[in-house]
Order: C-alpha cells, then sequence, then structure tokens
C-alpha cells in the first residue's frame, strides 16, 4: 500500500512460495520458484484459482467504492474511507493470508480521542456566550470549531500535524454533536451559543476532561437553577380552580419567566391554555404591563375571560381604545391586547413600550418567519414571552424554528445552521437520530399534554371518516378535469410556474369533489356530498343533537345555506366577514340553544371559540393540514364538554380528497416526532403534489361497472 495524497494506493499481488517472487493474480510465468535454506523450490501456478482467491479475499476488505484499476491495483481517494481500511488492517481483522507491505512511507494508524481528552472553555460574547477550546492526544491538537466541522459532516478523523489523523470516537461523538446541536460559527468565525444552550452544555460538561466558565456563566446557571427549584403560588386573585395539570402548567410558566427564558405552552386545543396564561399574567402583573397577540376572533374572548378568572387585570382592547393614550399610559396590572394584523400595522407604535409579559396566542400565525406579522412581533421589547399554541409544528420544522426564534432567540440558531443541522436531515432523509436530538433540545423548552394523558374525564371523541360515492354525472366532471389537469401540466418547464399550477389544479379538483356548481354555477348535477350531509342533518335533529358544520371554502357554505333554508331547518353562520362582537353574539346563541347548526368556515372559526353546546362534529371537506381540522374539532370537544363529541369527516371516494385524508399521518407522524418522540415526516415536492391529481385514475371505469352491477 502507498500512501497518496490524504488517499490511498492499494495493490493486491500475489506470493505463490514463501520469500519468492511477488505475481499480479493470474499474470506472469506459469512457474513460480524460490529459493529457502539454500534450496530452490518451484511450483505450478493456476491462474483461475489465483484469481479467484484475491477476488474472495479482496471482498472481505473495507475497500468501498474505490476505483480498481488494471492490475489489480484500487486508488482509495477518500481519506476516511483509506483510514478505515488501515485501521482493519492494524487490528488484525483481516484473514491471515492478508500480508500488508508499505514499500515507501507508511500510513500511520490514527490516535483515538476520547471525551476525556476534550477541553472547553466558556467566555462572555456580546449577549451569547463564546465557546473554544479542542481536543489534545499524545501532544497533538486540534481546535473546537474543527472538530465540530467534521461532526457536523459525518467524518471520523480529522488531521493533525505531520500528516498524522485523529480518531473520533463513539463515545466523544455523542459529546460533539451535542455541542454541534447548540454551538453556532458567527461571522466572525467564533463559535457562540445563546442561552437556550445553557441546559445542553451542562448536561455535557462532566464528561469533558476540563471545562472553564467564565462568572456570567456561572451567574446564569445558578440563576436557572433557582428559577426551577422554585415553588410557585397561584395568586389569590384568579378566580378560578386550576386542575393539576393547568397547575403544572402555571408552575412551569411562571419558573421559565423566572429564569427568563421564553417558552411554548402546546397543550391540546380545549386543554385551557388561556387560563393558565392568565394565571401567570396575573402573578407577574405588578412587573409591568403585559401584551397578548391573538387572532382577531379570539381577541374579544381573552378579555372575556380575564373578566371571569383575573379581574384583577386591566385589559384594553387595541382597536376599541385611545390607542395613543392607552399605550403611553401602560403600566403595572394592565394587558394591551391585539390582533396579529394590528400589530404588525402598529409595530412603530409598540416597539417603544417595554412589557414584563408578551403573551402569543395561536402562534402558529408566526409559522412563516418572513411575514410582516413575524417580524413585528419579533421587534416587541418583552421581559419574558410565551407562545401558546397547540400545533406548533403543522406542516414542516421551520415552523418550529420560526416560533421558537420568536420566543427564544438563539436557541435553534440561524435557518441555515437548523436546516443543515436538523430539517434537512429529519424530513429528507428520515433520520431518526436527528429527529430525537432535535426533541432533547427543544424539550425542556415545550410543554405539551394531551387530552388522553390528562383528562380522564373528559367525554369520549369518536372518529368518522364517511366515503361517499360520486355520481356517475359527478365522476365524469371530475374525470375530465383531472385529465385535463395533467394534460396542462406536460407543457410548464418552468418549476415555479408548474407548481403554481399545480395548486390551481388541486383546488379545481377539490371544489369538484364537493359540488359541481363549485366549478360551474349553473350546472345541474347534484353533489352526492350534499345529499348525505341532508341525510345526517335530519338524523341528528330527529335525535335532539346538535353539530358543528366546517368548510375551507365559503361557497360551499352558501349551497349548504341555500339547502338548510329550503328545508326550514335552523342555522347560524360565521366566516371571515362577521364583526369580532357579532362573532361573540353569534357564538352565546348557539350556546344558549338557538339553531341546529353553526355552520362556520375553516379559517374564520377554527380557533378561539368555546362551542360546547354541539355534541356532533361535521367536516365538510378535508383541508391539508390536519392540525388545523383538528383545532375546529376542539371547538366542541373541550373543557366543559359533557356529552360524548362524534366527528363525521366526509370524503368523496376516489378524488383527491382520499389522498388529502392518507398524508394527514404523514403530518401527524412529524409533529409527534419533535413534540413527543422521534422520527419525521416531510415535505411535498410537485411531482408528489401531481402524483396527488393522479389519484382517483380508474375510479370512472369501476363507477360505471358499479352502475351496471346496480341495474
Amino acid at each position: 500500500m502507498t500512501p497518496d495524497g490524504n488517499g490511498l494506493r492499494v495493490e493486491a499481488l500475489l506470493r505463490p512460495l514463501a520469500e519468492g517472487a511477488l505475481f499480479v493474480p493470474g499474470e506472469g510465468p506459469a512457474r513460480a520458484s524460490a529459493v529457502r535454506e539454500g534450496k530452490r523450490g518451484f511450483t505450478l501456478r493456476d491462474p483461475g484459482e489465483e484469481k479467484a482467491r484475491a477476488g474472495r479475499i479482496l471482498a472481505s476488505l473495507p475497500l468501498g467504492g474505490s476505483g480498481q484499476e488494471k492490475g489489480w491495483v484500487f486508488d482509495i481517494a477518500d481519506a476516511e474511507q483509506a483510514l478505515d481500511l488501515v485501521a482493519y488492517l492494524e487490528r488484525g481483522d483481516a484473514s491471515t493470508e492478508v500480508v500488508v507491505e508499505w514499500p515507501e512511507k507508511k500510513l500511520e494508524r490514527p490516535t483515538l480521542g476520547g471525551p476525556k481528552d476534550l477541553r472547553v472553555r466558556v467566555d462572555r460574547l456580546s449577549d451569547w456566550f463564546g465557546l473554544s477550546g479542542g481536543l489534545e492526544v499524545d501532544g497533538q491538537r486540534v481546535e473546537l470549531a474543527l472538530l465540530l466541522d467534521a461532526v457536523r459532516g459525518s467524518k471520523r478523523y480529522v488531521p493533525v500535524s505531520g500528516g498524522r489523523w485523529l480518531a473520533i470516537s463513539q463515545e466523544l461523538r455523542g459529546l460533539l454533536s451535542g455541542l454541534a446541536d447548540v454551538a453556532i460559527e458567527n461571522r466572525a468565525g467564533e463559535l457562540e451559543m445563546g442561552l437556550g444552550g445553557m441546559l445542553t452544555l451542562a448536561d455535557l460538561a462532566p464528561e469533558m476532561g476540563e471545562f472553564l466558565a467564565c462568572e456570567e456563566w456561572s451567574a446564569q446557571m445558578a440563576r436557572m437553577r433557582n428559577a426551577l427549584r422554585v415553588e410557585p403560588e397561584v395568586p389569590p386573585e384568579l378566580k378560578a380552580t386550576l386542575r393539576p395539570y393547568q397547575l403544572e402548567g402555571f408552575k412551569w410558566l411562571s419558573r421559565m419567566a423566572a429564569w427568563g427564558m421564553g417558552t411554548c405552552l402546546a397543550d391540546d386545543m380545549g386543554l385551557g391554555k388561556t387560563v393558565q396564561a392568565l394565571a401567570v399574567l396575573s402573578a407577574r402583573a405588578q412587573q409591568g404591563p403585559a401584551l397578548v397577540v391573538a387572532p382577531t376572533s379570539v381577541c374579544f374572548n381573552w378579555v372575556r375571560e380575564a373578566q371571569r378568572f383575573t379581574p384583577g387585570l386591566s385589559l384594553h382592547l387595541f382597536h376599541e381604545v385611545e390607542r395613543e393614550a392607552v399605550v403611553a399610559a401602560l403600566g403595572p396590572g394592565q394587558v394591551l391586547v391585539i390582533s396579529w394584523g394590528l400589530l404588525a400595522r402598529n409595530i412603530e407604535m409598540l416597539r417603544r413600550v417595554r412589557f414584563a409579559t408578551a403573551v402569543l396566542d395561536e402562534a402558529q400565525a408566526i409559522k412563516n418567519p418572513s411575514t410582516q406579522r413575524a417580524k413585528a412581533v419579533r421587534e416587541i421589547q418583552a421581559e419574558w414571552r410565551v407562545a401558546l399554541s397547540g400545533t406548533p409544528i403543522e406542516n414542516h420544522l421551520g415552523e418550529l424554528w420560526s416560533l421558537m426564534r420568536t420566543v427564544a432567540p438563539g436557541l435553534l440558531g440561524s435557518w441555515e445552521h437548523f436546516r443543515d443541522r436538523f430539517a434537512t436531515p429529519i424530513e429528507r432523509d428520515r433520520d431518526a437520530s436527528r429527529g430525537a436530538a432535535l426533541a432533547r433540545l427543544v424539550r425542556p423548552f415545550i410543554l405539551r399534554r394531551t387530552k388522553s394523558e390528562v383528562e380522564a374525564d373528559l367525554p369520549s371523541r369518536t372518529e368518522v371518516r364517511n366515503l361517499i360515492k360520486l355520481s356517475p354525472a359527478e365522476r365524469r366532471l371530475y374525470e375530465d378535469a383531472r385529465v385535463a389537469a395533467l394534460a396542462k401540466l406536460e407543457g410548464f418547464a418552468d418549476p415555479s410556474e408548474k407548481r403554481f399550477q399545480v395548486l390551481a389544479s388541486l383546488t379545481h379538483l377539490r371544489l369538484l369533489a364537493c359540488h359541481p356548481r363549485l366549478d360551474d354555477g349553473e350546472s345541474n348535477v347534484a353533489s352526492s356530498k350534499l345529499e348525505r350531509l341532508l341525510e345526517l342533518v335530519e338524523e341528528l335533529r330527529a335525535n335532539g343533537h346538535r353539530a358543528l358544520v366546517f368548510s375551507q371554502f365559503t361557497r360551499h357554505l352558501a349551497l349548504v345555506r341555500e339547502a338548510l333554508e329550503a328545508r326550514s331547518v335552523s342555522y347560524l353562520y360565521l366566516d371571515g366577514s362577521v364583526p369580532q362582537a357579532e362573532r361573540a353574539k353569534r357564538v352565546d346563541a348557539f350556546q344558549a340553544g338557538e339553531a341546529d347548526l353553526f355552520l362556520i368556515s375553516l379559517k374564520a372559526g377554527g380557533t378561539g371559540l368555546n362551542l360546547t353546546a354541539a355534541d356532533y362534529v361535521l367536516h365538510l371537506d378535508p383541508w391539508w393540514n390536519p392540525a388545523v381540522e383538528d383545532q375546529a374539532t376542539d371547538r366542541a370537544h373541550r373543557i366543559g364538554q359533557t356529552r360524548p363529541v362524534t366527528v363525521y369527516r366526509l370524503i368523496s371516494r376516489g378524488t383527491i380528497e382520499e389522498a388529502i385524508v392518507a398524508l394527514h399521518e404523514q403530518k401527524r407522524e412529524l409533529a409527534e416526532a419533535i413534540l413527543e418522540g422521534s422520527g419525521a415526516a416531510g415535505r411535498l415536492s410537485t411531482e408528489e403534489l401531481v402524483d396527488l391529481i393522479r389519484a382517483g385514475e380508474g375510479s370512472l371505469e369501476e363507477d360505471e361497472e358499479d352502475a351496471v352491477e346496480d341495474a
């Protein structure tokens, strides 16, 4: 073997007789000779057997994908692979038939480095902590930054002086991997870490050979430990008896606030995140004014809940007050409630206020970091922030990064760091170990309880997937549109234009799966889905049940209203055009017993409403994100509900709707992986979206065959 740059050239040769000449397997003279103890010996060579034998031996060696040249020469260009081979041979793992010879300079076996060889120092670096140090083994030193780069690149060896290499042991790799999750290289080339990385580094420090920290680190660690040991008391002003898990949530939030680390309360919808947050606002009232940012439909609910549970707090609805005067006069015990939209439009005024607490309700509203609302909320000055969201991950991990960037800046690093370290390995490569690492990193800052875990006395929820067979006429309309969409997509070469057209085609097919008149307002083709809905409504009314009916298409709800009015079925209606005060009146009316049905657009009423007067929930069309549907369902299945809740999902068979429902499981898997476990799912590519358009192919023929059989 001969070193070749950072690689290795390996030549396979055969020695038929001990102390004799070397030959290329299967080549050279037919007879080999050698002199031993003054006597010459001879042997006949078998070219076929030599080649077969050499092939078997080489196949047992870790040569990987090295290039084989003629003459049984292998060029191993990759340093990692070359070092693996050297270590393998020197450990004696190879066949006893293998003899290693180095005609020139030998490639030394790497020195093994372990956790106790690692030295790390923490210093104050502006608003963050700076990390430095390295690995020292046998007089050789490797800087910490190079070690972290090696681990991020899945390298097992790092070069040291004199052409030698250092091997990273499995134990050291685990330690460095944890450091690499929280240490980010800044523009000056320095390693830095935010406060959120303290827990991780504190856990890793005992494994190191040496850990030196500045006074600021020690002070922050003391503050953290003291905060996490405190036993918060529920403020006597709170006019509510917290359930055990809500009391636990209040204490956790209070401890994190004492530490100063932003958090996310991610309890399931309907478990009382609002009352837990109000308890903390009451406890922190004298520390300064507070800000609550929420969807427009939920702002009024915050005022009502505060009047009920924390009457000592003074709440101001931003859209109802003299804004400049109220903002200027904000002080202890006062809470400003503002919608996400108004926050973005009035950030110049609000960024001047120093809030003690900022509560971000339905925080999935900032899942896109480039939106005006996300940018605005990051400009708010607040000593402590808490996000409330039952769905911190709805579609992909970038949403979690955006949320945590707002409440706990620095915890997950820059987007590039997070993408390379977590998002891509988890979503694209399905790397379960990276999923587990991310779960460990965020778990101290996210508190999530599910209904099944904490509410044994909450009534049951039954899910019914109602597959609806389209009529032959509906099926032909759908199939014609599907085929036309696929044909049209063939003409797009530009990826962005094609994706836009794919999404438009998907919406078109979703509308056709609901009602033909959503595609052609003059169509006389009846809707099988509407017919099934009306059957369900009659059955529910006959048995004294009341229902919420959700659709993401207001035009679909308009057709439902038309049909209900023709049958004299009482209903209430809510979409995004209904003013906030009127929303509250309609919610109160339904809760008081008015109307059999409440028709609600998914976007306008899927969050923040308490509608426990209903014990049935009907979803007319599946939305891409199952978390949004679950949120809507939990308007009825929540604390205060005393009856079992039944959820019907009306799905048109053999259409894109079935494909969407199949995707729901992947999205739920992604959220559960990071919030509750490990592993993950990913985002959809354009081609995967095109596959959704293909969904249902062949169903027309099947339906026609069914029609013949039914006749």
